[in-house]
């Protein structure tokens, strides 16, 4: 993810900063029913007036940067990480575990061999760290402030993955199964619809970022 500093008149909303940099790289402007807008890590109506010293980012409405010392955040024996090899789910169920539980459920999504039907030979992934690492924060706290669950975990892996690698954790542990269940479900539902992560296909016969799609209260730039 590319960044700079740049100053607006008195006012400006993001909007408007949008229309500049559209204006300066036209694919944006193709792109902008599908491109949606944050202001200071959180998603933002475009609407939204800036302020002296904001953070403004364009996402691209890829399923699934720029660089943080922080990769992962613990509260509340909660765990949301972001790393850069194998994930290791009986590491993390390990430091979920606190005596009260009695389900673990595990979801793993894995990088399969072909998109529909056409063959793949790896993956992918980048993101805006910082975002999405408090993206996955809050909705881990939302969970678990909705359902009967003692604690959850999501690790997302970046960079290249081989056909058959883990590419997202979500882990939960719970007194009873069905509320395991349940939310590890939403979590992985709302993880590919709110958090700013890029995934690139590479075939036989060439590459592609694919498309996600956003979460419907997230207003698009344009």
């Amino acid at each position: 993810m590319s960044r700079e500093e740049a100053e607006f008149p008195e006012g400006a909303d993001l909007r408007s900063v949008f229309a500049s940099y559209a204006a300066r790289f036209p694919r944006l402007a193709d792109l902008a029913r599908s491109i949606v807008v944050s202001r200071n890590q959180e998603f933002a109506d475009p609407a939204t007036k800036l302020a002296e010293g904001d953070e403004v980012a364009f996402l691209p409405p890829v399923s699934g940067g720029c660089h943080t010392s922080a990769l992962e955040i613990t509260e509340a024996g909660h765990y949301f990480a972001l790393v850069r090899h194998p994930i290791d789910t009986r590491a993390v169920i390990a430091r979920l575990l606190c005596g009260a539980e009695g389900a673990v459920v595990t979801f793993e999504g894995t990088a399969r061999n072909n998109t529909k039907g056409r063959p793949t030979r790896c993956l992918d992934y980048e993101c805006y760290e910082s975002m999405a690492l408090k993206t996955m924060a809050r909705i881990g706290r939302e969970i678990a402030a909705a359902h009967q669950i003692e604690r959850i975990a999501m690790v997302h892996r970046l960079g290249r993955l081989l056909i058959g690698e883990t590419s997202v954790a979500v882990i939960v542990t719970a007194p009873h199964r069905r509320a395991a269940f349940e939310a590890s479900l939403e979590g992985i539902d709302r993880l590919k619809k709110l958090v700013p992560i890029w995934k690139k296909e590479h075939f036989l016969d060439g590459e592609v970022w694919v498309e996600g799609e956003w979460d419907d209260h997230i207003s698009p730039a344009g």
